[in-house]
């Protein structure tokens, strides 16, 4: 699968935490969204020169930095198991796709990047 780039920006406002965050729309909605994302393969996003992982793993969209913390290899060339963790296809590092957090190995969490689906659309937030 090829990369995804964002529709538009559509708003800045602050998330719960009061940290300013940029929600970036991606697709029309979640049926768009749902129609092309493969469920448990991982797809890259480029947004705003970031690079991140997108998954739907068990009816939830999840979103990571797409370098691995280890040696820096794109997590969207991997493969998520059946427990929802993202598997580096250098060393087979593994990390949680929900917090971030590595699994199995000394390497450092990954950042995660917040979804949001509503009326007018489906975003990332960063």
């Amino acid at each position: 699968m090829g990369n995804l780039n964002p529709i538009k920006v559509e708003i800045i406002n602050r998330d719960t935490n009061g940290i300013r965050m940029e929600w970036i729309k991606i697709f029309t909605g979640e049926e768009e969204a749902k129609k092309r994302i493969v469920p448990d393969v991982p797809q890259r996003l480029i947004v705003h020169g970031k690079h991140i992982c997108l998954v739907l793993h068990a009816g939830q969209f999840l979103a990571v930095q797409d370098a691995c913390t280890h040696n820096s290899e794109s997590l969207s060339k991997g493969r998520v198991n059946y427990v929802g963790e993202i598997i580096c296809p250098w060393h087979n590092y593994r990390f949680d796709l929900k917090t971030g957090r590595a699994c199995d190995s000394s390497s450092a969490d990954l950042m995660t990047y917040p979804i949001k689906v509503n009326a007018e659309g489906f975003f990332i937030g960063i």
